[in-house]
């Protein structure tokens, strides 16, 4: 058996570049919003309402959110790529994907528990009823879902990671310079 002699051995460790058509990136950004959780429930469990507002199904607006959030990160990627030459590998895609994947639902968990804390102020009689409100909504949203949500976070970044980094960028092996005359990147 042959032990992995070098760095770029490793899965996932290979030099990545962009693939040259704008449609790989386009491709990407749709595959990586069709998360599988979210697109294989909707024909078994239909959505009760379709029409934008309160009642929005939480999978519809999740939906919307990456197909935001997808093509966000992969032009954020491909600035940093420009500035930086980071990240070179597929891994590297994948993990700034479930990164921000995580802190993007953490965050919009915790706008959310802020703006139902909001609106338990108006719809509350008294103030000790907004301050029990204000509680119950903090300990529900604020507390209790946010590890759920940050995990479901990391799960849908981990899916448009992989289809990022697979669909949008192309292994190629990383050519020698032997007379010393190709530009440093």
């Amino acid at each position: 058996m042959n032990p992995v002699e070098r760095y770029e051995d490793l899965p996932g460790q290979a030099r990545i570049f962009a693939r040259p058509a704008p449609a790989w990136p386009a491709m990407a950004a749709f595959a990586g919003a069709a998360w599988p959780p979210l697109i294989l429930t909707l024909p078994f469990w239909p959505p009760s309402s379709w029409t934008p507002g309160r009642e929005l199904d939480w999978r519809l607006m999740v939906l919307i959110i990456g197909l935001i959030a997808v093509p966000a990160g992969l032009w954020r990627i491909s600035v940093e790529r420009a500035r930086s030459g980071r990240p070179a590998t597929r891994l590297g895609v994948i993990w700034r994907f479930m990164l921000f994947g995580g802190l993007l639902a953490g965050t919009l968990q915790v706008v959310m528990a802020l703006a139902l804390m909001v609106a338990g102020w108006f719809e509350a009689g008294g103030f000790l009823q907004a301050l029990g409100a204000s509680e119950t909504t903090l300990l529900i949203f604020g507390v209790g879902f946010l590890p759920i949500t940050i995990a479901g976070g990391v799960s849908y970044g981990l899916w448009a990671g992989l289809c990022a980094a697979f669909i949008a960028f192309e292994a190629k092996p990383t050519v020698k310079d032997r007379l010393g005359l190709m530009p440093r990147a």
